[in-house]
C-alpha cells in the first residue's frame, strides 16, 4: 500500500493549492495540495517536510495530522493512504513553486478552494470546510 503525506499550508484564511501538470499520473490538471509518497523509511511527518521543501522551498516547523483518508478510487490509483497535515508555520520565506509536478501554486480563500470544480480529492472539501469554521 503507498502512503501519501499531505500538506494544507494555510494563512489568515487561504490555502496554498497547487494545479497539478496534465502529464501527472494521479489527478492530472487538478488543484491539489502540497505532498508526495513516502520513501521508504520515512515517517508521514518526515515525507511533509521532504516534500514541502522540494515543492514549495520551504520548511514547515507547525504542523498537525488532522485526518488520514484512503484513496477515493483504489481500483483506478491503487490502494494508498493519505495522511493529511495543516501547516501554520513555515521558515524559507515565501512558498515558490519548484520542479515539475505543478502548473501553478496558488493561496486561494478557502472559500472559493472548496468551490473549485476541479480538486483532486472530493474529501479535502470537508476538511477545507472545517478549517474555515474552526481556524488553525
Amino acid at each position: 500500500m503507498k502512503h501519501i503525506a499531505c500538506a494544507i499550508l494555510l494563512r489568515d484564511g487561504r490555502v496554498l493549492l497547487g494545479r497539478r501538470t496534465p502529464q501527472r499520473r494521479f489527478y492530472p490538471d487538478c488543484w491539489d495540495v502540497l505532498g508526495g509518497h513516502l520513501e521508504a523509511g520515512e515517517t508521514p511527518e518526515q515525507a511533509l517536510v521532504r516534500e514541502v521543501q522540494e515543492e514549495a522551498g520551504v520548511t514547515p516547523v507547525r504542523h498537525r495530522l488532522v485526518t488520514t483518508l484512503p484513496d477515493p478510487d483504489p481500483s483506478r490509483n491503487g490502494e494508498a493512504r493519505y495522511h493529511v497535515f495543516v501547516v501554520t508555520g513555515w521558515t524559507g520565506g515565501e512558498p515558490r513553486m519548484l520542479g515539475d509536478e505543478h502548473s501553478e501554486i496558488r493561496w486561494i480563500p478557502i472559500d472559493e478552494a472548496v468551490r473549485l470544480t476541479d480538486l483532486a480529492i472530493e474529501t479535502y472539501r470537508d476538511i477545507l470546510r472545517s478549517l474555515d469554521s474552526a481556524g488553525p
